[in-house]
């Protein structure tokens, strides 16, 4: 594997590129219009335009990602997350390209991408599921005949779209006269962002917990899990922070979750990296949700608490290496790790989200701390995409060290010309109910709403006079960089003002 081309953008494609230099293997960036200047496209070897700002028209084009791997004389392509990563179709033309796909097959990704072939494959590996439809509910179910199927589930039951993931084409039911409305949202929300609008019933569990596994899959049959992470901390079904090991699972609930894990993965022949999520309820019984047929936002907790390199594994696995690790390592965590996802959102005005251009930045480090992050001073934060900036990870010895080791690292974090959820995060950390290990899904929009609008972080003059005094230095500090953004080597000049700036403490 000679030449790599990274179909995303952002952190992730920053991350992958990094994985390419440290394995000999040159990077090939893609970017629309507005990503132009972008970091993954200053950082690779070749970048080549694919249209658009608006995703439609270029990240989510499988014919000029094609192109673009045809013209650059790529061997392989990584889908990274988001996007085209969980899509077969892709994954297929890859193949049929000629090409290495850094993931699983088009077969497991349309198998494992579908919510109700997913639970077909964990029931033939003998693993529980959360009650609910076993086929997809298209529009030619009628009324009646959901009210019935939701009866025999039970109330609550969330309508959940068969395609896709992070909470869209997802609603609540409390009772039978909402089933109807709530399944039509559901299922023009579904079409609009998977365009699968099909969806299905599940009983919604009272206040679970949200526990999922890595997984790595190789070509010879062997499937290797890791250490649990804890994903309970959510806003409207999304994950905002990640951490492993979880607070309650124990070494005993670990071992079961684990081999549940790999024995689904094993049903359906994967490959290479996904994760199988669970559902943790008050009773420490857990059942099958789904399984993502990639790399995952939060895989660098995993890293830091077993030394591997997910990334590195992925390309190593699609190369035909066979995983030469010792699971029993696997399952025993070296310390503890948090990541929080950073986004360009205003957490005082409902988290809207915050495009705009970065003034100044000065990330944290330290013992411990890890930012994975495409963003620096002089960055537009387009309207176009998830507003996710920065992936901050803190590890410790300990739960505790690494909260007290994250809520100093959100303290050095800063960051002028838009909102970002950091003053969020630092109130987060702060609660006893976090602090003590005792939350569950829906813990978060329950405690948002008894806010009322309160603001997470008062302002005052100090933290004014501090980011006009950043804003002031970067100005003076960063003449803009000539030459082409298409070449990391030809933008240096850029990536050394940067560090010059974040060496001001």
């Amino acid at each position: 594997m000679r030449k790599l081309l990274i179909a995303n953008r952002g952190e992730i494609a920053v991350r992958i590129v990094r994985a390419c230099r440290e394995m000999g293997i040159s990077p090939v960036a893609v970017y629309s219009e507005c990503d132009r200047a972008a970091a993954h496209v200053r950082m690779s070897d070749e970048a080549y335009a694919i249209g658009p700002s608006a995703p439609r028209e270029s990240y989510l084009r499988i014919d000029r990602l094609i192109d673009a791997a045809a013209q650059s004389g790529a061997d392989a392509v990584h889908p990274g997350y988001g996007f085209l990563a969980e899509n077969a179709d892709f994954a297929a033309a890859v193949r049929d390209a000629g090409l290495t796909f850094i993931g699983p097959t088009p077969e497991a990704i349309a198998t494992m991408g579908s919510k109700t072939a997913a639970r077909a494959a964990a029931i033939r590996a003998g693993v529980p599921v959360v009650p609910g439809s076993e086929t997809a509910l298209d529009a030619r179910v009628s009324d009646a005949e959901l009210v019935s199927l939701a009866a025999s589930i039970g109330y609550p039951v969330l309508v959940k779209a068969v395609a896709g993931g992070g909470g869209r084409g997802m609603r609540t039911v409390h009772a039978p006269a909402d089933l109807a409305a709530a399944v039509r949202a559901a299922r023009s929300e579904a079409g609009t962002a998977f365009g699968d609008s099909t969806v299905y019933l599940e009983r919604r569990l009272v206040r679970p917990r949200h526990i999922e596994v890595q997984l790595l899959g190789d070509l010879h049959g062997t499937v290797l899990p890791f250490v649990e992470r804890e994903c309970s901390i959510q806003r409207r079904h999304q994950k905002v922070v990640e951490e492993t090991p979880s607070p309650v699972v124990s070494p005993a609930l670990r071992a079961r979750m684990t081999s549940a894990a790999a024995a689904v993965a094993k049903t359906v022949g994967y490959t290479n990296a996904g994760t199988i999520e669970f559902l943790l309820d008050e009773d420490g019984r857990f059942y099958f949700l789904e399984m993502n047929t990639r790399l995952q936002v939060e895989h660098p907790i995993t890293e830091m608490v077993t030394a591997q390199d997910l990334v590195h594994w992925q390309i190593r696995i699609a190369r035909g290496e066979p995983l030469d690790l010792d699971p029993a390592a696997l399952l025993a965590p070296h310390g503890h790790a948090i990541e929080c996802r950073i986004y360009a959102e205003d957490p005082d005005n409902n988290f809207l989200p915050s495009p705009g251009r970065i003034v100044s930045l000065r990330t944290p480090d330290g013992p411990g701390i890890r930012d994975d992050s495409a963003a620096s001073a002089g960055l537009d934060v387009p309207i176009f995409y998830d507003p996710l900036i920065s992936k901050l990870v803190a590890w410790a010895g300990s739960r505790p060290l690494a909260i007290a080791r994250m809520r100093r690292a959100l303290g050095e974090y800063l960051v002028t010309g838009i909102k970002t959820t950091v003053p969020f995060f630092t109130w987060l950390l702060a609660q006893p109910e976090f602090v003590e290990g005792r939350f569950h899904t829906t813990y978060l929009d329950e405690v948002l709403a008894s806010r009322a609008g309160r603001p997470f972080v008062e302002s005052s003059d100090e933290v004014e006079d501090v980011a006009a005094i950043a804003a002031a230095i970067h100005t003076a500090l960063s003449a803009p960089a000539n030459g082409s953004h298409g070449n990391g080597r030809a933008a240096a000049g850029r990536w050394k003002t940067d560090a010059r700036l974040e060496g001001l403490r």
